[in-house]
């Protein structure tokens, strides 16, 4: 993505173009101190390019934060994550069920695996459900 401001850099080419005509003209005693001017309206232009774009993507943050939306490549959670605990989840629910069963039979094995199925449900669909607005007047 160029975004290069078209008068800023045809106005630093214009500079540079003065830059050059000066040294020919001065001589290279002065040749240190106008490269360090011509430099330092470089830093300038890229400070104010940069300074842009830091305002741009932070606005845009403010508003897809406003929105209610996360920007792209934010996730919450990784592929390693989504999975990652739905694999410990049926790992654990071994010797969970075994305990359920020893301690309550079928019916602490129905607990056991409800509890199973709804905490892997919480975790898919968490930051994904409408959140309650707690600010209204009743």
């Amino acid at each position: 993505m160029d975004t290069r401001d078209p008068d800023r850099t045809a106005e630093l080419k214009s500079e540079l173009d003065a830059t050059l005509h000066a040294r020919r003209e001065l001589g290279t005693e002065y040749e240190a101190a106008l490269i360090e001017s011509f430099l330092g309206k470089v830093e300038q232009s890229l400070d104010t390019t940069v300074e842009r774009q830091v305002r741009r993507r932070l606005a845009e943050q403010q508003v897809a934060s406003a929105r209610g939306v996360r920007p792209p490549g934010s996730g919450v959670e990784g592929f390693g994550e989504r999975y990652g605990f739905g694999i410990i989840s049926l790992v654990l629910a071994i010797p969970l069920s075994a305990i359920a069963v020893s301690q309550a039979n079928l019916e602490g094995l129905i607990v056991a695996w409800l509890g199973i199925v709804g905490v892997n449900f919480v975790h898919a669909f968490r930051g994904r459900l409408p959140r309650r607005d707690d600010t209204q007047d009743f």
